[in-house]
């Protein structure tokens, strides 16, 4: 009897690991020990300033669909505002930034997705490098059953199961990423990361465009979504830490002139372009909009002390520059 008893013990024992053992990573916003970070947390210091694109299929087993179309480069960058570019069927973004990320205590960047529910969930590989050519993944876990094929109105994911995989959280909410976790990799700078790409993750499970997480598991999320904003949508990337601001000058500056800078607290200061632009923007070092204009020059009257970043908006790029005021 005893030994009978033991051994039934035991298999309540194993069946209980059988049924928790999976569930072994952080769960959604609002949950005892979530990683979820708030868009408007204090963590954040800085936004993603440029975004460049290469769109995938709404369809990848229907190419014939054609590619998604949904938002442009500017939805990735600055604050998370509802606005987003949608990567279609394994899209990808190249995201930069005003000064590299480095790897700090704790997480160090977060990607926002704009889900609408903790439990519909596209998700998208994360790859960091410290050239701009060579890039490295962070290794990403999935353990959501491969059956039944989550469709593409299915709101059966499951955060618990998802690990190192941006869109784990709903919107307004960032994935957070950690650079401790590449620590040793030969030909990555962990103090100098100046371009992130965001993959979308083909969520297909019975097909040969099915996409695997590090252990060789087929990732299951919502397929197809033969839409104009199929696949993993960006709504941003926020720094967490980064290099000392003013370490790094900001690419093509010499189209923004900025006179004078620095400038001291309570002077005029002009901002004027080079090039054709059709707005200008005015961010608070944290990402909040302070002012925008539609000319080709504006004057600031009076601006409290700090640094300021100021960005240029064409229908494809936008340049950004920092200010200074004393």
């Amino acid at each position: 009897m005893k030994d009978l008893i033991q051994s039934s013990l035991l298999i309540i024992f194993l069946a209980g690991i059988s049924i928790t053992g999976s569930a072994q990573f952080e769960g959604p916003a609002g949950t005892l020990g979530t990683s979820a970070m708030h868009k408007d947390s204090s963590d954040f210091i800085d936004w993603a300033i440029g975004c460049t694109l290469e769109l995938g299929y709404k369809d990848i087993s229907d190419q014939a669909l054609g590619f998604v179309t949904f938002g442009t480069p500017i939805s990735a960058t600055g604050y998370p505002d509802g606005q987003v570019v949608s990567l279609g069927d394994s899209g990808v973004a190249t995201i930069t930034f005003t000064v590299p990320i480095t790897n700090g205590p704790g997480n160090d960047f977060a990607i926002f997705e704009n889900s609408f529910s903790a439990t519909f969930l596209e998700l998208a590989f994360v790859e960091v490098s410290s050239d701009g050519v060579n890039y490295y993944r962070f290794p990403a876990t999935s353990n959501i059953p491969i059956s039944p094929q989550i469709g593409p109105f299915d709101a059966t994911s499951d955060a618990t199961l998802l690990n190192n995989l941006a869109g784990k959280y709903a919107a307004n909410y960032g994935t957070p990423f950690d650079l401790e976790e590449l620590n040793g990799i030969f030909g990555l700078d962990l103090q100098n990361i100046t371009h992130l790409r965001i993959i979308d993750v083909v969520g297909s499970v019975s097909s040969s465009f099915s996409t695997q997480d590090q252990f060789g598991n087929y990732i299951n999320d919502p397929f197809p979504t033969p839409f104009a904003s199929g696949g993993f949508d960006l709504d941003g990337v926020g720094v967490i830490n980064q290099q000392p601001a003013g370490s790094i000058s900001i690419e093509d500056q010499t189209q923004i002139i900025i006179f004078p800078n620095p400038v001291g607290h309570g002077q005029a200061v002009l901002v004027q372009s080079s090039e054709e632009f059709t707005q200008g923007v005015l961010y608070s070092m944290s990402g909040k909009q302070i002012a925008s204009w539609t000319t080709s020059s504006h004057v600031f009257q009076s601006l409290a002390s700090g640094v300021y970043l100021i960005s240029l908006i064409s229908e494809s790029t936008k340049v950004t520059q920092k200010l200074i005021v004393r």
